[in-house]
């Protein structure tokens, strides 16, 4: 009973691509940031916004209204809905005492979900247990007892099941032969209606990995460090002839892994990354002295040893590791850890720990080649024990990110947003229905902060991170710690964002578990108090006004609140098992919304609203990253139903540029309150060279660059160009093999003359190959606030394990943080 009571659902709502950072094993303990329990004498608005925006004082009226009826109005729509939802609510048992349950859609729209449970004991040094799966057509309203069909064998719940890519209908259950001889995959062509069984000749050590763009090939690694490849859906198996510590799919069927030539994974920073573009056939070696790898968008990143104790350094490329470019970050020693937070094909959002045991470290932004960097936020919170960040992609609004930084003063935490892809970052507005709290030193100015994955990893009463998804445009659902100067311990309650940040209403009092259905149409949410529950709220109007209905007599203990991925479905299924003394049975109730929405939308539901807009008389208002977009959105008060079919509608509009297009480039910063880049005083009469291409540069530029897919048109455009200076760079990423090239017949003429040119200049050559050549400290330090004077004090480094995988359509994605490698 014990353990049932404890136990979790395990939604695997899709195969998301993994990622995260690049952590030091073994690093120090932390000294905790402390929810604030006094008041802040340094609030997050300390990052200033250059030019405050027109939401913090302009007129309401000037606001694009989506209401065309006074607010409660919808809510008395919902008028009768309580039979109608009773006659579409679908309770059902499952039939075992297991002790966890996993859940997983097969296809998009298409109402299959199969459900793993697990029941396991250890006993010595084998485990025993048992397996059912479960099987439904029609959302989890009813389910079959499909055991049978994988032969009544345990599947693992650590292998849980893996789904294939888009709407493909492959399913992979990975179980453990009994007797201990051997592994078997129970694999399906036909969305889990018929299962084959083959034995595999080798011991996986995770799940089986598809090719997302051929999900007949597989791949995995064993638990003997070996890479295993399957073309025929894992009829068949090679294995690359090298000890493997960590693979990444690529696009095609382009695989990048590191290896060991020692036969051990132990040694990181020693590695070698290969690649392989024909599935093993060949292989090339594309860099050595690795210590971690990564994709992100078009980028693949190497986290490498520099050769100088244990510091390390990124290098890009953008041709797959024909060519590597230095990038313009400071490095890392053992104690600290790169984290890839987002990338897309046009940028980069790297994280870089600061020294010592923080808990922060500073954001940075790429240019359109992942090499120059600019500092876009400083003392972000990110912890060194578990690898928690509250970083948050808002994705239903482009260009939105939610974070925290740790304050100076206290290490209290406070949220802050950018609103343009990390150009600048400010406080969240303070909900108009909400008064400041005890944590505000003025009464009258606070803001809003939000609990995220560092306030779940603390244990605090906070079920989910904030919500959002790309098809519920505007739309944020999040719990907040407190309306005040910083977050607090206090109970958390539930805010809605309708237009991506910028404002805040309190939608519900406490913790919950919710989803958005409907493409945003629908939100329902289950309070999380600790207390058995037998009652659902949902929302209509984007949180305004909640119904609540009993969808049974009898409460459950509730364990989680499942939906399909997607946000398009109309059925929510609550989680949990029934309380007795003889059993505790799972059971799951499936609420049928449909009904509830009586009536397809059409045209006259929804309104024309213009994104990151307040002040519509004003032409340049709703121009970000130099485009505005117009939206089709539902009205508040319309009480209709999407569809499944339903798309985002949107008219983008190039807009003029102006200098909030343009990043400060490499060496200049802006301050506070200011759109102008300024040279940083350290720099003043300094010649800017940095390493790309291969070849020393020389930079010419008036401070600025154009911010990576920023679409502005014409207007104010600030002019930079660069220079090659035609000097090799020596880069300590590849070995001396992968630097030669062809040789002219001139070469030994050349050579000579160079050493002539070296020896008559050797005074001045020593200096200057000290202070610029690019195999010495990067040049970025001698810009770096955080490091002004790195290249005098043998600059402290930085890095870790990134792991990013290149984002499906060029969407910023974001992957969980990995102790294994944080490149990706």
């Amino acid at each position: 009973m014990g353990l049932l009571l404890h136990c979790l659902l395990l939604l695997a709502v899709c195969a998301l691509p993994a990622g995260g950072l690049d952590f030091q094993p073994g690093s120090k303990a932390l000294g905790q940031p402390v929810f604030v329990r006094r008041s802040v004498e340094k609030r997050a608005a300390q990052i200033a916004k250059r030019s405050l925006p027109s939401w913090l004082g302009a007129p309401h009226h000037h606001r694009i209204r989506r209401r065309s009826v006074d607010q409660g109005d919808s809510c008395k729509k919902h008028e009768g809905y309580q039979s109608k939802l009773k006659d579409n609510t679908h309770s059902y048992t499952l039939n075992d005492l297991s002790g966890s349950v996993s859940l997983a859609w097969v296809g998009d729209g298409t109402g299959v979900i199969l459900a793993l449970t697990t029941f396991q004991v250890p006993f010595f040094l084998l485990r025993f247990g048992q397996s059912k799966l479960y099987r439904s057509e029609d959302y989890g309203k009813t389910f079959e007892d499909v055991t049978n069909l994988i032969n009544d064998t345990f599947i693992s719940a650590e292998f849980g099941i893996a789904i294939g890519p888009e709407n493909s209908g492959k399913v992979i259950l990975t179980a453990e032969i009994s007797g201990g001889d051997g592994y078997r995959i129970f694999v399906s062509r036909d969305f889990g209606k018929t299962f084959t069984h083959l034995n595999l000749p080798f011991s996986p050590m995770m799940q089986i990995s598809y090719n997302p763009e051929n999900s007949e090939v597989l791949a995995v690694l064993s638990m003997s460090n070996e890479l295993w490849l399957s073309e025929d859906f894992g009829r068949n198996w090679k294995k690359i002839p090298d000890t493997v510590c960590l693979f990444k799919w690529g696009r095609k069927n382009t695989i990048f892994f590191t290896s060991s030539q020692n036969g051990s994974c132990i040694e990181r920073g020693m590695l070698q990354l290969k690649r392989t573009t024909d599935l093993g056939k060949t292989i090339k070696t594309v860099a050595s002295k690795i210590f971690s790898f990564g994709l992100g968008g078009r980028f693949l990143f190497a986290s490498v040893m520099t050769g100088k104790g244990t510091m390390r350094v990124i290098h890009v490329s953008v041709d797959q590791g024909e060519n590597w470019n230095m990038a313009q970050l400071p490095p890392v020693g053992h104690e600290q850890f790169y984290s890839i937070l987002a990338a897309n094909d046009d940028m980069v959002f790297m994280h870089v720990d600061e020294p010592g045991d923080t808990g922060f470290g500073t954001i940075y932004v790429s240019d359109d080649r992942g090499t120059v960097y600019s500092k876009s936020l400083e003392r972000h919170l990110y912890t060194t024990t578990g690898g928690d960040t509250d970083f948050t992609n808002v994705t239903s609004l482009r260009g939105v990110f939610i974070t925290s930084v740790l304050a100076e003063a206290d290490k209290s935490v406070q949220s802050v947003v950018s609103f343009d892809q990390g150009g600048e970052w400010v406080p969240l507005r303070k909900p108009a229905n909400t008064k400041c709290d005890a944590t505000a030193k003025d009464p009258d100015k606070c803001s809003l902060h939000i609990h995220a994955a560092y306030s779940i990893a603390m244990k605090l009463e906070v079920p989910m991170p904030p919500l959002t998804e790309p098809n519920a445009v505007g739309l944020i659902m999040a719990h907040a710690g407190s309306v005040g100067d910083a977050i607090s311990v206090i109970k958390s309650d539930v805010y809605v964002s309708d237009d991506g940040g910028y404002t805040w209403i309190k939608a519900l009092n406490g913790p919950h578990h919710y989803a958005m259905l409907d493409s945003g149409g629908l939100l329902v949410a289950v309070e999380d108090n600790g207390k058995p529950i037998n009652k659902i709220k949902f929302s209509t109007d984007e949180g305004q006004c909640w119904s609540i209905y009993e969808f049974t007599n009898e409460p459950i203990t509730f364990t989680g609140l499942a939906s399909e991925p997607g946000a398009r479905s109309m059925n929510v299924s609550i989680w949990g098992y029934k309380d007795s003394l003889i059993t505790q049975n799972w059971v799951s109730f499936t609420i049928d919304f449909r009904e509830l929405l009586t009536r397809d939308c059409n045209d006259d539901d929804y309104v024309q609203w213009l994104a990151h807009s307040d002040d519509i008389s004003d032409p340049t208002d709703g121009c970000m990253l130099g485009y505005k977009e117009t939206f089709l959105r539902l009205r508040k008060d319309s009480v209709c139903w999407n569809g499944r079919d339903y798309t985002v509608n949107t008219q983008p509009t190039p807009c003029a540029c102006t200098l909030d297009d343009f990043l400060c480039d490499f060496g200049y910063s802006r301050k506070e309150n200011s759109s102008e880049c300024v040279e940083q005083p350290d720099l003043q009469g300094k010649v800017l060279e940095f390493c790309l291409h291969g070849k020393e540069e020389q930079l010419q530029t008036n401070g600025y660059r154009k911010i990576p897919g920023d679409k502005c048109e014409g207007g104010q455009m600030p002019q930079r160009k660069e220079i090659d200076l035609s000097k090799r760079c020596v880069s300590d990423l590849v070995s001396p093999e992968f630097q030669t090239g062809g040789h002219s017949s001139k070469s030994v003429a050349i050579v000579l003359a160079v050493v002539v040119v070296m020896l008559m200049s050797i005074a001045a050559g020593v200096v200057f190959v000290r202070k610029y050549v690019c195999g010495g400290r990067f040049l970025v330090h001698r810009y770096s606030v955080l490091q002004q004077h790195v290249e005098d004090n043998a600059a402290d480094g930085m890095d870790e394990p990134l792991d990013t995988n290149h984002a499906p359509n060029g969407k910023i994605e974001f992957h969980d943080d990995s102790d294994e490698d944080l490149l990706e």
